[in-house]
């Protein structure tokens, strides 16, 4: 909320209170009561910050959780139905660049992960484009790989084949990387419209396209409960790296990366500072302001960056830098990036095109992301209103951009590329193409 009433929050959260206000002491019945509400939550344009459901009125007492399905090792397609794998409607690029004279389609996304292709332009240059959906890594075919792998010697679990399809969602884009760069591009374009976003793997997916060292984005949680809960995890996850028999440098490093956790803790624990100024005045985000934020690590884990570590240490090192589990992929790519966002460009698919904008490692091109920001580092329960019963999951973190702002702004192309009236979405696709070779050549 301090973001929101802030000048560079976008929206007179003051001048929003005061309306709101007026229009339930005005509010002539429930209904209208909890419209004004759900107007408020709507004028924040925070996809985090949402109504779920009403929980229909019941006296039927739960049913109890039923077994877990049995699965046979020769049927991957049902194991993977039963683990929630399903078919991904987002295959196609956002723009459709498969229409364009030149382009050459290498993937297809739907029996192959990861739609790509190579458009081959007038003066012989080739443009590389890769689709990445979602951040979810939950394709169905990368599901059957993993069954029918694994099932050779055992029927295997949720948890394994889980692990399984991340380790090859990350191998899979690789390969799509390294399959473009052999074919000749010199330009690469990563395909994000469209994309609602999904996990950490918007952070540690960066470094797929890149061989520089890459920091990731600063990150607050709450002070709150909540807050506390995540802080008192990573210290759970630090401690059980040292559980790991790490190298000395890394039993150092994660020692005291614990008291600096347990020190946040602290802070943390502190009274709680006046908020209620958020009402009455709008103050600069980056004054002194009472934020009721606390530091957290980073978007990528307990410390932004971490230097490769030795082959025994890295179950260890991954407690204090999530992206060091992808560590046999980076620099798949080492070219020229340019990022395509767009309004449906959401919550991880930003932290991904903002961290490669942040670190300077890409250029972004297309219209302003949707503007989610950081949403939830640990799961809590919904706000629910004593009367109206209206329901409201509240996020419970901000990752901040290197220039201090709330990533929750949405992510400003360097590129823009926005939509004309009577331009079809081929002329658009066309324009895309040549704006990235246009800035490539200055």
């Amino acid at each position: 909320m301090a973001w929101f009433a802030s000048p560079q929050g976008g929206v007179d959260l003051p001048g929003l209170d005061r309306a709101t206000q007026a229009a339930l002491n005005h509010a002539e019945n429930d209904g209208q009561a909890r419209q004004a509400i759900l107007n408020f939550v709507e004028s924040l344009h925070d996809g985090h910050f949402s109504r779920l459901p009403d929980l229909p009125e019941s006296n039927a007492v739960p049913a109890a959780e039923p077994p877990d399905a049995s699965l046979d090792s020769d049927d991957a397609a049902t194991a993977c139905a039963a683990f929630d794998y399903g078919f991904n409607s987002q295959v196609a690029f956002s723009l459709p660049f498969e229409s364009l004279p030149g382009f050459h389609l290498q993937s297809d996304g739907s029996t192959q992960v990861f739609r790509s292709g190579l458009l081959t332009r007038i003066d012989g240059s080739k443009i590389g484009i890769v689709r990445i959906p979602d951040f979810k890594q939950r394709e169905y075919s990368l599901c059957l790989e993993a069954w029918r792998v694994i099932a050779r010697s055992s029927v295997p679990d949720r948890e394994t084949i889980n692990r399984a399809v991340v380790e090859n969602w990350y191998a899979t884009l690789a390969t799509r990387l390294r399959d473009l760069r052999t074919a000749g591009a010199s330009l690469l374009l990563v395909d994000v419209g469209r994309n609602n976003g999904g996990n950490d793997s918007g952070d540690i997916s960066v470094r797929l396209f890149t061989d520089k060292p890459v920091h990731s984005a600063r990150l607050q949680v709450s002070q709150s409960q909540v807050g506390t809960a995540y802080l008192d995890e990573q210290i759970q996850e630090l401690q059980h790296g040292l559980e790991l028999k790490p190298s000395i440098s890394t039993r150092r490093l994660l020692e005291q990366t614990i008291a600096r956790f347990q020190d946040m803790k602290s802070d943390s624990a502190r009274t709680h500072c006046d908020l209620s100024w958020v009402w009455s005045e709008r103050r600069d985000w980056n004054g002194s302001g009472c934020h009721r934020l606390v530091d957290a690590g980073s978007a990528g884990g307990p410390l932004d960056y971490l230097s490769a570590a030795g082959r025994s240490d890295i179950a260890a090192a991954a407690k204090l830098h999530w992206p060091i589990q992808a560590r046999r992929v980076e620099g798949s790519w080492t070219g020229p990036v340019y990022v395509l966002t767009d309004g449906g460009t959401y919550s991880s698919a930003e932290m991904f095109a903002a961290a490669l904008q942040n670190n300077r490692l890409a250029r972004v091109v297309g219209s302003r992301t949707g503007g989610d920001g950081c949403g939830f580092m640990i799961d809590s329960d919904p706000v629910v209103l004593p009367n109206s019963k209206l329901r409201f999951r509240v996020p419970n973190c901000v990752r901040l951009r290197a220039n201090g702002g709330d990533e929750v702004a949405g992510v400003e192309p360097d590129l823009p590329v926005l939509t004309t009236g009577g331009e079809s979405r081929r002329a658009r696709a066309a324009r895309v193409l040549n704006t990235i070779a246009d800035a490539s050549q200055r």
